[in-house]
């Protein structure tokens, strides 16, 4: 039954990408001026994404000098060999004078790496974290979230090397935070922010002059530019004369037909787009694993071997599969192998972007995610229920996040596709060869286990401050470190609830239990709190309710494997509670919340039409879901659509993302989402149902030690279900208007790669292993 499934979710995709209508794209943007002059583009004239309202004009002099200048809200960003340009931005070192709007601002002297001005009356200086006025830190500003006072503390505190970079703002009209307020100008009228090389004044929606310089009209010199970025559109940049090319090399603008309205000196070369040519290192790496897999798959038991037998020739074909069949079981850590391999190369060349959907093709990626799957199902063992439901999981996501490639009008869709095949090819590698290994089966001690998790809380440790000080809500480095903590977390607790649970009876009554308990409780407390600290710098509280939900489902399975009644009813009653806080905030008057942060989520959740960008995320969401019914948008669950545009959904904001169930409501109908509701219940109970069985297993232990290790199983699985469960809580609560607007991505249907690789592949691994064991 899971193999027809798997099959059938597979060959949708493949079905998908047959069916994916022809589109074009331009392979080189040629600009050719035979003589001096001057000529004028937009973005879409450039097939530049995410540029719209900008503006590009192009000159040649009479010296054969060619020059750029840009107006609207995308600046190009020019690369060269010395360093990287963005229009619209000067270097404040050597800067005498600069105005934003009406006031002029003076500059004088300060120490490296900081900017000291003033606008006559009041002196500023700015060292790329904390604003100081006239000496003194400026306050957070009126109804900012308690973590900017936790920032702004934290900055005025720690040495410059740990202070967590902020930029500068100048408008509004209030002097607070790292805002200068510019009377008649709205707060993004202009921004100083520290660069490689210094501070960096950039200009915003008012009028800003560097000195005599305008920021609005910056024009620079083309004579040594290697490649432009507009908007998510990079071009290689090469100079022949009278002609300027440039070759999309990342994220172009898709069209239903080679035709386009271009200004005389502009010219196309089309190309279309293929789903299926690729560079030939990927494909050979896919195709070797998918045959190793087969050989794998085809491995049996020896048969017995019968003394006195006549049949010769059977007896020859017996001894024949037995060799294949030897030969299958020695290729399960090669084709492992080649699974991971062929998955890093995938991601290298999808990160790279050398060129527009050539390198890594749509094609590929499917056979990779294949090969991916099927590692898990010819491991040796029981394949368990929990990573059954997971692997139809993935393989729900895929077929989502390939109608959603196929569907925007830009090449950037399907690297959403590609990175998670890739991911899921590293993780999948990666768990089968820990499994094949001689150290998975080696009885590591109680101690070393205690340093790798140690080392594994101090990298984690090290990453979150890394997020903290460089980084922003999207992670930092292109990864999440928050999905590598929670795991980590979990293990952490696990081991010393698992400890506490080996006590003997009279271990109250010895000297330095108090003391004990603390050293077993001190690390899990102190990474929440260090967790929870790198969680809430985002505005969001989803974290927190992560959290509070894991904390709970830990607490209700150690008080039930300890027979503490009490305490399991105190959690059950507070779970009851919290429910009915949501019932009764659903029913509340919006008038009524503070003017907050968070305050407007919950106006925007009872309210969508009290605020216009929020409220207009929610219904448009909502308006995606009905419109798509109980049998999706083309009355066939999706089926008929398959690989082709998807119309207004494609608007909703983070729709890859935060907002992936809508799009699946909306493709694929109601229906569709009560299936994926079963597999998602049946992963998390799976997952449940391993860790009570280990739970069991390690009460009837002997051994400390195996008992131990048994239970560090039990409430590692428990924990990351409740992780899971709660992923998939709020994702279903934000996308359905049951819980306030909460950004969380939907496990395995999100294109969340963190997620994948470094929270839900490890805790499928362990369960798995636990139940070949």
């Amino acid at each position: 039954m899971l193999l027809a499934l798997l099959a059938a979710l597979f060959a949708l995709q493949l079905i998908a990408l047959l069916r994916a209508p022809a589109a074009w794209l331009p392979a080189t943007v040629t600009i050719r001026l035979d003589r001096p002059g001057t000529v004028t583009v937009n973005a879409a004239q450039l097939g530049a994404v995410g540029a719209a309202g900008t503006r590009l004009t192009v000159s040649r002099d009479a010296g054969g000098a060619w020059r750029l200048r840009a107006a609207g809200p995308a600046r190009p960003l020019l690369r060269r060999a010395t360093g990287d340009e963005r229009l619209g931005t000067v270097d404040t070192t050597g800067l005498r004078t600069f105005r934003v709007g009406p006031r002029v601002f003076t500059v004088f002297s300060a120490p490296a790496g900081s900017l000291a001005f003033t606008d006559g009356a009041t002196r500023w200086t700015f060292d790329g974290a904390t604003v100081h006025r006239d000496g003194r830190p400026q306050p957070p500003c009126p109804g900012a979230p308690w973590s900017a006072h936790v920032a702004a503390l934290w900055n005025d505190l720690a040495p410059s090397v740990l202070r967590i970079a902020r930029p500068l703002v100048f408008g509004g009209n209030l002097h607070c935070g790292n805002r200068v307020g510019v009377a008649g100008v709205d707060g993004g009228g202009a921004r100083v922010a520290r660069g490689s090389d210094g501070m960096v004044l950039a200009g915003g929606t008012a009028p800003v002059n560097a000195g005599d310089a305008n920021l609005r009209d910056d024009e620079r010199g083309l004579e040594g530019v290697q490649a432009m970025t507009l908007g998510r559109t990079r071009y290689d940049v090469s100079l022949d004369g009278a002609a300027l090319a440039l070759a999309p090399a990342r994220r172009v603008a898709l069209y239903a037909a080679p035709d386009m309205a271009l200004p005389a000196p502009v010219a196309w070369q089309w190309r279309q787009r293929s789903l299926w040519q690729g560079g030939p290192v990927p494909w050979t790496l896919a195709a070797a694993a998918a045959l190793a897999l087969l050989a794998v798959a085809r491995a049996r038991p020896e048969p017995a071997r019968r003394r006195g037998n006549i049949l010769g020739p059977l007896a020859g074909a017996r001894r024949a599969r037995s060799t294949l069949s030897g030969l299958g079981r020695h290729l399960r850590a090669p084709a492992a192998a080649l699974v991971f391999a062929a998955g890093c190369t995938a991601l290298l060349l999808e990160r790279g972007g050398a060129a527009v959907t050539t390198t890594l093709p749509a094609g590929c990626s499917l056979l990779l995610a294949a090969c991916a799957v099927g590692l898990w199902l010819v491991q040796p063992g029981r394949l368990p229920a929990a990573v059954g439901a997971a692997l139809l999981l993935a393989g729900t996501g895929l077929v989502c996040q390939l109608n959603l490639g196929l569907a925007g009008m830009d090449t950037g869709w399907l690297r959403y596709y590609g990175k998670t095949a890739a991911l899921l090819a590293i993780g999948s590698g990666a768990v089968a060869l820990w499994r094949l290994s001689p150290w998975a089966r080696l009885a590591i001690s109680q101690r070393r286990i205690e340093w790798l998790l140690a080392g594994a809380a101090g990298g984690t440790l090290l990453l979150l401050g890394a997020q903290v000080l460089w980084g922003d809500e999207t992670g930092v480095f292109d990864v999440q470190p928050v999905e590598a903590a929670k795991f980590v977390l979990t293990l952490l607790t696990a081991h010393c609830v698992a400890l506490r649970m080996g006590w003997r009876a009279d271990h109250g009554k010895q000297p330095g239990h108090g003391a004990r308990w603390l050293r077993l409780a001190a690390p899990a407390l102190l990474f929440i709190a260090l967790l929870g600290c790198a969680l809430v710098q985002v505005d969001d509280y989803s974290p927190l309710i992560l959290l509070l939900l894991w904390a709970g489902a830990m607490m209700l399975a150690y008080a039930l494997a300890a027979r503490r009644w009490v305490a399991a009813a105190l959690v059950g009653c507070a779970a009851l509670a919290a429910i009915a806080g949501v019932t009764a905030l659903r029913t509340g008057d919006p008038g009524r919340l503070p003017a907050t942060f968070y305050g407007d989520r919950f106006q925007v959740w009872l309210e969508p039409g009290r605020h216009p960008h929020t409220g207009q995320q929610v219904q448009q969401g909502a308006a995606a879901i009905a419109a798509g019914g109980w049998l999706g948008t083309d009355g066939m669950l999706g089926l008929a659509s398959l690989g082709h545009a998807g119309g207004a959904v494609m608007a909703l904001p983070a729709v890859q993302d935060d907002f992936a169930p809508s799009f699946l409501l909306h493709r694929h109908g109601l229906l569709a989402a009560l299936l994926l509701w079963c597999a998602q219940a049946a992963l998390v109970t799976g997952l449940l149902v391993a860790a009570v069985r280990c739970g069991r297993a390690g009460t009837a232990a002997r051994g400390f030690h195996q008992a131990w290790l048994l239970r560090l199983r039990a409430f590692t699985l428990c924990g990351g279900g409740a992780f899971v469960a709660g992923h998939l809580l709020l994702s279903w609560g934000t996308n359905l208007a049951i819980l306030p607007v909460m950004g969380q991505p939907m496990s395995f249907l999100s294109a969340g790669g963190s997620h994948l690789l470094f929270f839900l592949l490890p805790l499928l691994g362990m369960s798995a292993g636990s139940s070949q064991e």
